[in-house]
């Protein structure tokens, strides 16, 4: 049935339009794949102008909910989608970046997270699931594979596995978080005194990983993500700690 669309207050404009928006999602009267009506119907059916319905659209597109198409025809407009990752990333990375969480906090996070989704991978990842990120594994072995991509190799393969894990909450915020620290770990990897040598060594528990996760053997592959997870980002970690006590010292 169409969904009946109601004027909003005019105070706070576009919030009480991403309130109408919401409360049809929650209703369910609005779904993924659903398109909403174009902005010259939708405003005055709302009675609101087209500025504060444009304003509501770019914060449902900017959270990951509402994809806009501009021009004519059958694919314009605002479709509502499901695309939490890329927004939560986006998010983490820029209150990272502001301080609101440290990297003890991202590190003790990644730990949970990831010793989580390895261990119910070996449960639930299917034989396809292993076959691609296999295929990633592969690849970061192959000689001569820049620092870049290896760094964005890395970050699929932990995200592929907590995909396959089962549980997509899981997945996105393993994504989220990851993508959080991808700049710093990148730097870190530049800065190897012999990156091929690192490579190899990360590439060793990267298919010691995989290999725990397809023999269903998913607490020893839960401890050996933490301690991988933990070799690299704690050096990050523990960078970060000399650096502010030398800072801190220099106050003094």
């Amino acid at each position: 049935m169409p969904v009946e669309w109601q004027p909003v207050r005019q105070s706070r404009t576009h919030e009480l339009v991403l309130q109408s928006i919401e409360q049809r999602v929650f209703a369910g009267e609005l779904r993924a794949g659903d398109r909403l009506p174009p902005e010259r119907e939708l405003a005055p059916v709302l009675g609101v102008s087209r500025s504060a319905l444009r304003e509501a659209l770019r914060v449902l597109e900017t959270i990951g909910v509402l994809v806009a198409q501009p021009g004519r025809g059958p694919d314009a407009g605002a479709r509502i989608v499901r695309h939490p990752d890329d927004a939560l990333g986006r998010l983490l990375r820029l209150h990272f970046a502001l301080g609101s969480y440290s990297l003890e906090d991202v590190l003790e996070a990644r730990v949970v997270l990831e010793r989580s989704s390895f261990e119910a991978a070996a449960r639930n990842a299917s034989p396809e699931d292993l076959d691609e990120a296999e295929a990633l594994v592969v690849r970061m072995a192959e000689p001569g594979v820049p620092v870049l991509e290896f760094n964005d190799l890395d970050t699929r393969f932990h995200v592929h596995i907590a995909r396959s894990s089962g549980n997509e909450l899981t997945s996105t915020l393993t994504s989220a978080v990851r993508e959080s620290v991808r700049p710093l770990i990148l730097r870190a990897l530049e800065a190897a005194e012999d990156w091929p040598a690192t490579a190899a060594a990360l590439n060793a528990e990267h298919t010691e990983l995989l290999r725990l996760v397809r023999t269903g053997e998913g607490a020893s592959a839960a401890d050996l993500v933490e301690k991988h997870i933990r070799s690299l980002h704690g050096t990050l970690v523990d960078e970060n700690s000399e650096r502010a006590r030398g800072d801190s010292r220099g106050d003094s």
